[in-house]
């Protein structure tokens, strides 16, 4: 029979929520603090405070089997035998650097509630050495408690499958007898996954801290590589989505994250390639990482490229036009809109003189509150009729499926820019669309 374990999560936002119900799936007792009192209201009440799928209901189900609760009180940690740490590592504001003053905030007051055998567990995506630090910070506690580092690797639309059945599992862990005691205690805790054949990579704490930086710097890699592709087929005239599919079957490479488009966003990918860049200078090692300040820049182009190509396709200028940008979220099955590249791109039109309107199937709500200068429709229906122009930004299923047919009834003119290469063109343009993409003739 398998032991169940005492946890806490701290810090309940998207990582450390999801985390904190799929923990009492497993068969956990698990308490879930965070400062944010309404945040931990609708946690306990069953609601999600955010748009993903499965996570209500694996939310609820954990609510009533009365293995889940929530607290603002970091007290009630006092007795629980491992602590995740899943606050969130924002951008520091005018610097590529990770501003860590939440984690930091949350080990300070976990430490008074620590007891010997416990295990500080963070999640975190952080600085390389900062573990280390940390875990000088529990020594010097005098509580016997130990600190291990377990990077997350959750793709948002995706996190509770990834969570419950991960492709792989990293420790990062001290040396010697303590790193044996807190694998033991992780082995408890993903006795689950590990049974069903996880892998598991047992490694040492700037290995495991660098793991999940490392992981995004190649996604965000190839991602910026196909739309550097992208800007010489336009150059040319050939395909990029042809070119991605020939290359792709080289498995060497493959063919997912080629899709050329309107690039990377979202809460992630943007402010850890940056942060490891700063980290990266502070080492002395900037020179190792100066080709993520191209990948950076390749992934902003495209933003200023459907901009441009708005214009083109609207004889010259978009003022006065009426836009339909479908797509909020910075990727479909999620209503995060953080660095959101679809919302950047209307705002770039707005300002040059475009009447803009915006609908998302999730993301409305949040893109109200952070963008209210832009104007919004609940459905795609309402946001297209009478425009000039539309945009697909965010490759949601709905906007994929559309009808060509019935949507240019709906507009003042049937263009169709296509920033996600979502759409099938032959289609569209066979029911009278000029229609655009990006790295396509």
């Amino acid at each position: 029979m398998r032991r169940m374990t005492t946890v806490t999560v701290i810090g309940c936002g998207y990582l450390g929520a999801v985390h904190a119900a799929c923990m009492a799936a497993l068969g956990h007792d698990v308490t879930g603090i965070d400062v944010d009192e309404r945040k931990i209201a609708q946690l306990a009440a069953g609601q999600s405070p955010f748009f993903e799928p499965e996570f209500p209901e694996l939310l609820q189900s954990s609510l009533a089997s009365g293995r889940l609760r929530f607290s603002t009180d970091m007290a009630a940690a006092a007795g629980n035998r491992v602590h995740f740490l899943c606050v969130g590592t924002p951008q520091r504001k005018g610097e590529y650097a990770a501003d860590m003053k939440f984690v930091d905030a949350a080990m300070q007051s976990l430490l008074p509630h620590l007891s010997d055998g416990d295990l500080v567990v963070g999640k975190s995506t952080v600085p390389v050495g900062t573990a280390a630090r940390l875990a000088d910070l529990v020594d010097e506690a005098g509580s016997g408690a130990l600190l291990a580092w377990n990077p997350e690797f959750l793709r948002e639309g995706f996190a509770v499958q990834d969570t419950l059945h991960p492709d792989r599992l990293v420790y990062g862990l001290p040396a010697g007898d303590a790193g044996k005691t807190a694998k033991d205690l992780l082995d408890e805790v993903y006795a689950t996954p590990l049974s069903d054949g996880t892998p598991l990579v047992v490694a040492d704490y700037a290995t495991a801290e660098l793991v999940k930086v490392a992981a995004n710097s190649f996604l965000a890699t190839k991602i910026s590589f196909i739309n550097a592709m992208a800007e010489v087929c336009e150059a040319t005239g050939a395909d990029v989505t042809l070119l991605a599919d020939a290359i792709g079957h080289d498995t060497r490479i493959g063919r997912r994250f080629l899709n050329a488009g309107l690039g990377f966003g979202g809460g992630c990918l943007p402010k850890d390639i940056r942060a490891f860049m700063a980290r990266a200078g502070e080492l002395g090692a900037d020179q190792a990482l100066a080709f993520l300040r191209e990948i950076d820049s390749i992934n902003l182009r495209r933003r200023v490229r459907m901009v441009d190509l708005a214009r083109e396709v609207c004889g010259g200028t978009i003022v006065g036009k009426r836009v339909a940008v479908l797509g909020a979220a910075f990727k479909p099955n999620s209503d995060d809109i953080r660095d959101s590249p679809a919302l950047n791109v209307a705002a770039q039109m707005q300002l040059q003189g475009a009447s803009v309107v915006v609908t998302d199937p999730e993301a409305v709500d949040n893109a109200r509150r952070a963008w209210p200068d832009l104007a919004y429709a609940d459905s795609m229906t309402e946001a297209v009729t009478g425009a000039d122009l539309v945009l697909v930004l965010t490759e949601w299923q709905e906007y994929r499926d559309a009808d060509p047919e019935a949507v240019g009834e709906l507009v003042a003119a049937r263009r169709m820019l296509d920033g996600r290469n979502a759409l099938d063109p032959a289609r569209w343009r066979a029911a009278g669309w000029t229609y655009r993409a990006l790295g396509r003739p």
